[in-house]
């Protein structure tokens, strides 16, 4: 479909458009528990929630990130970074307790995601289970390459059809990148053709990006039809969200305008919502005391009944028995424990952390820097308050050593942000629209500040 065309279709179709709480782990390895878990007995399948679809599916309203698999210690021969056996387990426990969403890509755990995500699938009756992955033509999106990625996703995954197929990140860099990617090189038209053809079961795209471009692609409905729509939502984005990202509070009422089922990304910020400052900690406990932290998150984002699914990268046993709990049956919100949330969120936002949910989108960076263990460490440090602003602060040495101290074994001398020549290649890259370079200049400087006891 050329551009003109598009134009067309879409000024045509726009007339309608109106405590368990968590620590930073090894390097790379995502969030560990602590203390603060949530009691009692994981519910098993016959307590799971489940939703249903237009087409019939009835999804678990756990559904299963694949993008932070346990990893090895360190890689294979052939370079696979993936534990399978923890995968393996972790994907049995899930299917014992009724969990039958699994969500992965091309691009997640260096590529090795789905390769991992179907062997451990595979094992299990096909008819069980719905696999997600995505067009993840990020870097090269000819029509060629743009194909041959999706061809290969049935065989990693060892599928003959995919349940549900998305564009991926849909706004990340604009407008015209997004008629790059699957508009000029004619991949729409081939997805509905597969879509037709029954490779496809439901086709559906995931949303970074401005309300502009969420409009105009959600405006192509009409013609496409657009099965399901996967945003990011939770109780601070809800109506606080960051960068050029959109409240999710829009992105739900327009889908659900439409009859769109919404599929649920970052329930808990790439973990920032588990890993509160202690007196959030304390608030939220309070009010539930037998409930982990992490399960305010899991109930807000379940309870909006457009919701098909909510996504969440369990990478240990303790987050899938958690959030087991938490939808083992789902106990919505009530209009006061909304109202509840939105003050906690306006609570949370004023601590100055870095927009990162660890997604890892902007790796590998070209001179080894890690970008995310940077950002989540001073996240961290942020939320347990250890950035001092200087000598005069209570605790200055002990906050000033446990970030230093820190920073050092989460992230490798060559790998830290003095090495940042600001390239920008990241950037691009971010699903939050963060200016990566300049967080990182921040950091190091703060860095040196602190090492050489000048603040």
């Amino acid at each position: 479909m050329k551009r003109r065309e598009f134009l067309a279709a879409l000024g045509a179709g726009a007339a309608v458009v109106g405590g368990l709480s968590y620590r930073s782990a090894s390097r790379g390895q995502g969030p560990v528990a602590t203390g603060g878990q949530a009691q009692g007995e994981v519910p098993g399948a016959e307590a799971m929630t489940y939703r249903s679809f237009e087409g019939g599916d009835r999804v678990s309203l756990l559904g299963y990130g694949c993008m932070r698999w346990p990893k090895l210690e360190k890689p294979a021969a052939d370079g696979n970074v993936i534990d399978q056996e923890a995968v393996n387990r972790l994907i049995d426990y899930a299917f014992e307790h009724g969990v039958n969403y699994y969500d992965t890509s091309p691009v997640y755990m260096q590529g090795w995601s789905e390769k991992a995500t179907g062997i451990a699938l595979k094992r299990h009756p096909r008819e069980k289970f719905f696999v997600a992955t995505k067009l993840s033509n990020f870097s090269n999106w000819t029509r060629e390459n743009s194909i041959a990625m999706y061809k290969r996703s049935f065989s990693e995954l060892q599928v003959d059809y995919i349940d549900y197929y998305l564009l991926h990140s849909i706004g990340s860099g604009g407008l015209e990148r997004f008629m790059a990617r699957y508009v000029e090189n004619g991949m729409v038209d081939y997805l509905m053709e597969e879509r037709k053809a029954g490779r496809i079961r439901h086709l559906g795209f995931s949303f970074h990006g401005t309300k502009e471009a969420f409009d105009t692609v959600l405006a192509m409905h009409e013609r496409v039809h657009w099965d399901f729509v996967q945003i990011q939502m939770n109780y601070v984005d809800w109506r606080h969200a960051t960068g050029a990202n959109v409240d999710a509070v829009y992105l739900y009422g327009e889908l659900a305008k439409r009859g769109i089922p919404a599929i649920i990304m970052e329930p808990l910020l790439g973990g920032r919502l588990s890993n509160l400052p202690d007196h959030i900690v304390a608030r939220l406990k309070q009010r539930r005391p037998s409930d982990s932290v992490a399960s305010w998150a899991f109930r807000f984002a379940g309870s909006e009944p457009g919701v098909l699914t909510v996504l969440s990268g369990m990478t240990y046993m303790e987050h899938l028995q958690d959030n087991l709990r938490s939808y083992g049956p789902l106990v919505p919100l009530t209009d006061e424990e909304k109202d509840f949330l939105e003050e906690t969120a306006q609570l949370i936002m004023k601590f100055p952390t870095v927009p990162c949910n660890d997604c890892k989108y902007c790796m590998p960076c070209p001179y080894g820097i890690d970008i995310p263990a940077i950002l989540v460490h001073y996240n961290k440090c942020v939320n347990e308050g250890n950035i001092p602003k200087s000598r005069k602060d209570a605790h200055y040495d002990r906050a000033r050593q446990a970030f230093l101290v820190g920073y050092d074994r989460s992230v490798p001398k060559l790998r830290q942000a003095s090495h940042c020549i600001g390239c920008n290649t990241c950037v691009s890259h971010c699903p939050q629209s963060i200016r990566i370079p300049e967080e990182l200049h921040r950091i190091d400087a703060y860095v040196e500040q602190l090492k050489q006891g000048t603040l």
